[in-house]
């Protein structure tokens, strides 16, 4: 297999800039959300643990609905970048490929 190069004037493509600029924020903001619902929730059982037992019903407490929640958020976050990945990045991708063997 080959090993190509990739041309200076590619990585100062404003194409390029503009696809690495989406990627990286979009990386950044799903991070930063998982994050903070990751970390949040160990703040609760570290801290409030008293608001974490609260009863619902039954044996249900908000610990965990909101532990179940950190769960959903993450697959709902993951969902969404696959698809933004499907759908826009493998198309931008596949664009400068073009552009780097023309």
């Amino acid at each position: 297999m080959e090993n190509k190069r990739i041309p200076r004037d590619i990585l100062n493509d404003r194409d390029f800039k503009a696809m690495a600029g989406e990627k990286n924020f979009i990386s950044i903001v799903l991070t930063l959300l998982i994050m903070t619902c990751y970390f949040g929730f160990i703040y609760l059982v570290a801290f409030k643990k008293q608001f974490l037992a609260i009863k619902i019903t039954g044996g249900l407490t908000s610990g965990i609905l909101i532990g179940l929640g950190v769960i959903l958020v993450s697959l709902v976050s993951t969902g969404y970048y696959v698809r933004w990945a499907n759908s826009r990045y493998d198309e931008m991708v596949k664009k400068m490929k073009e552009k780097i063997e023309a």
